[in-house]
């Protein structure tokens, strides 16, 4: 089957159905229940204005259990922080141990290197080796 015949069947289909359900003018549900038993149901949903006050009031407090736990992630928190801290600041302390370190290695390189080029000049330029 090709597209184009799939695709004519599927505009017929839908033409159709759409003709069928503008011809219907309604549906009609059968009722058995009677009004009193829809009342009865709306009071099931629904309560009056004093109890659902007094609902939301009452859900309202939290367990002792609750602030217990508040307490506690308060307690880990805090003792994160400090640790956040102190590795922050071993971390920084390190760092300017590191970067002192370096600078007095360069430092001496770098005189060590000068010492070097001053003992080795040949009055040349450029330079040549001594041995040369």
């Amino acid at each position: 089957m090709s597209w184009a015949r799939v695709f004519v069947l599927s505009v017929l289909t839908t033409l159709f159905v759409i003709t069928f359900f503008s011809l219907v003018e309604g549906a009609a549900v059968r009722d058995d229940s009677k009004a009193s038993d829809a009342k009865g149901a709306a009071q099931q949903v629904f309560m009056p204005e004093s109890d659902a006050s007094n609902f939301f009031k009452r859900r309202n407090r939290r367990s002792v259990r609750y602030y217990k736990f508040l307490a506690e992630q308060r307690v880990k928190m805090a003792a994160d922080e400090r640790r956040r801290e102190y590795n922050e600041e071993q971390r920084n302390e390190y760092e300017n141990y590191v970067e002192e370190d370096r600078d007095e290695v360069n430092e001496r390189s770098r005189e060590t290197n000068e010492q070097l080029r001053e003992f080795h000049y040949d009055g040349l330029s450029p330079r040549y080796y001594w041995f040369h």
